[in-house]
């Protein structure tokens, strides 16, 4: 006979990690090809014709910092309903949410046809893709993780993240196809729109995953082990406010070893556009294929790093990437500046891999931190709070740093400061936790004795 919480209803345990994949990846296309066009165009389209390019470039930037202010709260209230009714219901809102916000992004007026208020609706459905984005990533990454064979959640929690990268390859294919197809007048009149409208398959996806996705086999035994334990009229406690209560060094700590890779991707992947093209004087394409190059090789990057953790755990391997990335920052802006081709796709994919080893395993590590009854709350409490404090403003910062000094070595310096901050973050967060463990351990050999 088969039980519900040990095997799938629907489909293979690798499908599950499958599907989970392929939706963070089409929500992260949403999500990144704001910010690539955040880069490329909404400062010429979405804002007064008045503001210097500077200013203009930072008001575009700002409105991408939006979606990240909206990522925690995203995460508390999708991470108190995927506790209290399952992950899977919580995806399915959270892809309906991005792909009708992104649609209504390609569809907006311009400054030039209704004025300001262009860009106050612009950054309200970027409020809704952050909030979104804030409940998806919690939802998939757990599907995949709870419904993971024994000693490879690591490995299966990477399917997740994988869905970066695949994102921003998707995204900048939608927009290096559009410059091909038209001129630069076209692209700017409504061309930009087209990597927009294309988001009306994640509305798709999400029909797909109501109907064929399995809920996580973890969360059903623990709803099981709940229902026998309690009476079924019994309340239960708020999962988010719970988890706040009990774990919230182990949120804050999360929140900050999250930091690093959060901002020095940023940079890597939006803020360099913008540099490249407005300040070296590379060409669009180039900047975006060096981009989409140092994607692709992160993917094989994070699998490999989330494998790794899986045998000789993840705390190390997190360690290592914050030292490497935070060493390889300055010498990525000097291969950068030279402007060969080469020089940018190795800069960008070796950054890329050495923050591979933070975000590679941080799935399992976040969702190894906490219970099934909060997990969901208190892996993306402490994710979307890494967003805010890293990503969110990574791309404005290293404008104005560079603006300031007009000098990238500024910037590589706040990539390296970042850093140090996650790695005594997550060193902290081992510590925590290795004591925590061995507490537990001690009550247990109390009970047996």
């Amino acid at each position: 006979m088969t039980d519900a919480t040990t095997t799938p209803a629907r489909g293979s345990t690798a499908r599950l990690a499958l599907t989970s994949a392929v939706a963070a990846g089409v929500e992260w296309y949403d999500f990144f090809v704001y910010g690539t066009a955040a880069a490329l165009v909404f400062p010429y389209i979405f804002f007064s014709p008045d503001l210097s390019p500077l200013v203009a470039q930072l008001a575009a930037f700002s409105t991408f910092a939006v979606g990240f202010i909206a990522r925690p709260l995203g995460g508390v209230v999708f991470g108190h309903f995927g506790d209290l009714y399952g992950r899977k219901a919580t995806l399915v809102a959270a892809l309906m949410i991005m792909g009708v916000s992104t649609v209504f992004v390609g569809l907006l007026p311009t400054y030039a046809s209704i004025g300001m208020w262009a860009p106050l609706m612009l950054i309200a459905l970027r409020f809704a893709q952050g909030f979104a984005v804030g409940g998806q990533w919690g939802a998939a990454a757990l599907i995949a993780i709870e419904n993971a064979p024994e000693g490879r959640k690591g490995l299966f929690g990477s399917f997740v993240q994988i869905g970066v990268p695949a994102g921003v390859i998707l995204a900048n294919v939608a927009f290096i196809v559009s410059f091909r197809l038209m001129d630069q007048a076209a692209f700017e009149a409504w061309g930009w729109r087209i990597p927009f409208l294309l988001s009306v398959v994640v509305v798709g996806l999400a029909l797909y995953v109501h109907t064929r996705m399995q809920e996580s086999r973890e969360f059903v035994a623990a709803a099981a082990r709940r229902a026998l334990a309690a009476p079924s009229q019994t309340p239960r406690r708020s999962p988010i406010l719970e988890v706040i209560v009990t774990s919230w060094r182990r949120i804050l700590l999360a929140g900050g070893a999250f930091i690093a890779s959060n901002a020095c991707f940023y940079v890597i992947i939006t803020w360099v556009i913008s540099y490249g093209t407005t300040e070296l004087g590379l060409s669009r394409e180039l900047m975006l294929m060096g981009v989409m190059f140092g994607s692709l090789c992160m993917i094989p990057a994070l699998l490999l790093v989330a494998a790794a953790s899986d045998r000789f755990g993840r705390y190390g391997l997190f360690r290592l990437g914050c030292v490497t990335t935070g060493l390889w920052s300055f010498a990525f802006f000097p291969l950068l500046e030279t402007g060969g081709p080469i020089a940018i796709g190795a800069a960008i994919a070796i950054a890329l891999c050495f923050v591979a080893m933070m975000y590679g395993p941080q799935a399992a590590l976040f969702a190894e931190l906490f219970s099934t009854e909060v997990r969901y709350s208190g892996a993306s409490l402490g994710y979307q709070v890494g967003v805010l404090l890293g990503g969110g403003f990574a791309p404005m910062i290293a404008t104005a740093l560079f603006a300031a000094s007009q000098n990238s070595m500024a910037v590589a310096g706040y990539m390296a400061t970042t850093c140090v901050v996650s790695l005594i973050c997550v060193s902290w967060l081992h510590a925590h936790r290795q004591a925590s463990d061995v507490a537990l351990g001690a009550v247990a050999e109390a009970e047996r004795g």
